[in-house]
């Protein structure tokens, strides 16, 4: 195989390659949706145990409010090492009255995300800075010195 023609195989590889990297990676979280055993839950009517049955455990409880119960269903894709980027999320709350029974069914969407911002990239904290040094042998002549628990004479006994 002439050495033009070779070449000419290897770019093409190397393109393709390259182009499959670009692609896009889907993942789906959490539940999975059927829309028509969503539907058939109805308020006044299906109870803890019902909806159990139909959709299956809950994703979270409410911490606060026992009669609440998530189902957070999420799709996103990213690029290579990119963070994922939601394209779709439904949140299903399905609320309980004191009885157990069903009072509202609410479905909310990826509007409601909440973006955090952490603050900076150190952990703010209380107390003096000390730099590598000073956490390295800062602790050196303060084993065993008097007032600073421990040492003490051998034996433990008074002298």
């Amino acid at each position: 195989m002439p050495f033009p023609v070779r070449l000419a195989g290897i770019a093409a590889t190397l393109a393709l390659l390259g182009a499959s990297a670009c692609t896009p990676v889907r993942t789906h979280q959490g539940y999975v949706v059927d829309k028509e055993l969503v539907d058939t839950i109805q308020p006044g009517v299906d109870n803890r145990e019902s909806v159990l049955q139909t959709l299956g455990r809950p994703t979270l409880t409410s911490q606060f409010n026992e009669g609440e119960w998530y189902y957070v269903s999420r799709d996103a894709s990213n690029l290579a090492f990119s963070d994922p980027k939601v394209r779709s999320q439904l949140t299903l709350r399905v609320r309980f009255d004191a009885a157990g029974n069903v009072a509202a069914v609410d479905r909310m969407d990826e509007k409601l995300i909440a973006s955090i911002d952490p603050y900076g990239d150190k952990t703010p904290t209380l107390g003096r800075k000390r730099g590598f040094f000073q956490d390295l042998f800062g602790n050196i002549g303060t084993v065993g010195a008097p007032g600073m628990g421990g040492g003490g004479p051998p034996g433990g006994g008074n002298q």
